[in-house]
């Protein structure tokens, strides 16, 4: 199982950046997926989250309102758009797999599979 993560960059406050998550190895049909980051000298945090089935989100109170997490299951892929962006939005994103896909998780502890990461800056 492998997730390459991808579409980080350098953006101003306010702009928008969409970050993906391609799949590959099996299908992920009935996992669930979710979106990290790690600002530096900060633990790595929650960020967003998805049943593949697309049935549930859940979103940090950070994010919430401003970011969207979606998947396109004929590209085995999923989506993190993030507008409205911010400087404390700036760290490394990372996307993850479980293998349950029951319930979201929110708990990096609940994830079996993880990406690179992928840089994302917001300059004011």
């Amino acid at each position: 199982v492998q997730l390459q993560a991808s579409g980080g960059g350098l953006v101003l406050a306010g702009g928008s950046l969409r970050l993906s998550c391609a799949a590959s190895g099996r299908t992920f049909s009935s996992y669930g997926m979710g979106w990290f980051r790690q600002a530096p000298g900060k633990e790595r945090e929650f960020v967003a989250a998805i049943l593949w089935s697309g049935s549930s989100t859940y979103y940090a109170d950070s994010v919430k309102g401003r970011f969207t997490i979606f998947g396109d299951n004929a590209k085995n892929t999923v989506y993190l758009q993030m507008n409205g962006l911010k400087p404390e939005d700036t760290a490394v994103y990372y996307c993850a797999a479980e293998t349950n896909g029951i319930v979201v998780v929110t708990s990096r502890r609940g994830y079996d599979y993880w990406g690179q990461g992928t840089q994302v800056t917001v300059s004011s």
